[in-house]
């Protein structure tokens, strides 16, 4: 395959992984990053030595500075947005606000574009939150589930509020475009404030022997490893039937209660712990899981890699690369 590929916040964790796969399939890619969550690492130095990669230090807030990247891109993939539960509670009108104006940058950057092949805008499963809290979501929950909103007010609306409104806004776009909603995807360099690394540090500092709590322990989530993730987002590239296509990304099973996921944690570590039962977190859902059945018929994959493969790998990276300090990665 080839064509020219632009990757908005390409510096992050989805987006660095995805980047490594595009140039081994041929693509001369292009990566848009501020760095404000992505991280300047020793993985980021060495892929961007490839000469089919372009980097470029850009503020998508600004219009004008997005002239830099010409019109000969064929796809864009925006995976920039402003992210994350303090972000959110903390700057909850500038979530909504930038989240939809870089948005409105980048459609005006692809209707620039001589030969436009299509839009990928990396939306969130935290669009079903509405429907969870008020209606009967299904779990697996299929891309077809009608999305309701949370309270306005509320300032952790406003991420999944600027998911929905970036949603509509390529609906109506006039571009040719694919809608993905990851799910729970996992691996290296994807920062600490996700459950499985957080899991990791916790375990990485706790002697053997030792009780350490675990939250929402019946609570289950299904998790989707980087690798089947970004082979997924390549097929959704590479094949035209997805184009104007909603798709979830992730792994419908195994969808594992929390409790059992910090003792699989545990075992890979190779550390002898107890783990105790907590609370459940406040606004986290007793269960969620995508239905991959669309995306499996769309795209002719499943995800392949098990999770006691994935979490190994994980922690591999984890603790090799930050032996004395867990607390790394590209997002904040």
């Amino acid at each position: 395959m080839s064509g020219n590929i632009l990757v908005t916040g390409g510096a992050g964790f989805i987006g660095l992984h995805l980047v490594k796969k595009l140039i081994a399939r041929g693509y001369q890619v292009t990566v848009a990053d501020n760095f404000s969550r992505g991280a300047h690492d020793s993985d980021f130095a060495q892929i961007v030595e490839n000469p089919s990669i372009t980097m470029i230090d850009v503020d998508l807030l600004d219009s004008h500075s997005l002239d830099k990247f010409g019109t000969d891109l064929n796809f864009v993939i925006h995976l920039a947005a402003i992210i994350g539960v303090v972000n959110v509670v903390e700057r909850p009108y500038e979530v909504l606000v930038n989240n939809t104006r870089m948005l409105e940058n980048v459609i005006a950057l692809c209707r620039k574009q001589k030969s436009f092949s299509r839009l990928l805008f990396s939306s969130t499963s935290e669009v079903y939150a509405g429907t969870l809290k008020y209606f009967d979501l299904q779990v697996p929950t299929p891309e077809c589930t009608p999305l309701a909103m949370t309270n306005l007010s509320s300032p952790r609306t406003s991420y999944m509020l600027s998911k929905i409104m970036g949603e509509a806004m390529c609906q109506h776009s006039g571009l040719p475009f694919t809608i993905f909603r990851p799910h729970n995807v996992y691996g290296p360099r994807m920062g600490m404030a996700h459950v499985i690394p957080e899991q990791l540090k916790q375990i990485w500092g706790a002697s053997s022997g030792e009780t350490i709590p675990v939250a929402s322990p019946q609570h289950t989530r299904a998790f989707c490893f980087i690798d089947d993730a970004t082979e997924m987002l390549l097929r959704v590239i590479e094949k035209e039937e997805s184009e104007g296509k909603v798709v979830n990304i992730g792994s419908e099973i195994p969808e594992i209660k929390m409790i059992d996921l910090v003792q699989l944690c545990c075992q890979i570590a190779g550390k002898s712990l107890s783990v105790k039962p907590g609370e459940n977190t406040s606004g986290s859902p007793a269960r969620r899981a995508p239905d991959m059945g669309y995306t499996r018929e769309l795209l002719d994959y499943q995800s392949s890699v098990s999770l006691d493969r994935g979490i190994r790998e994980t922690w591999d990276w984890y603790r090799n690369e930050f032996v004395e300090d867990l607390n790394v990665g590209s997002q904040k």
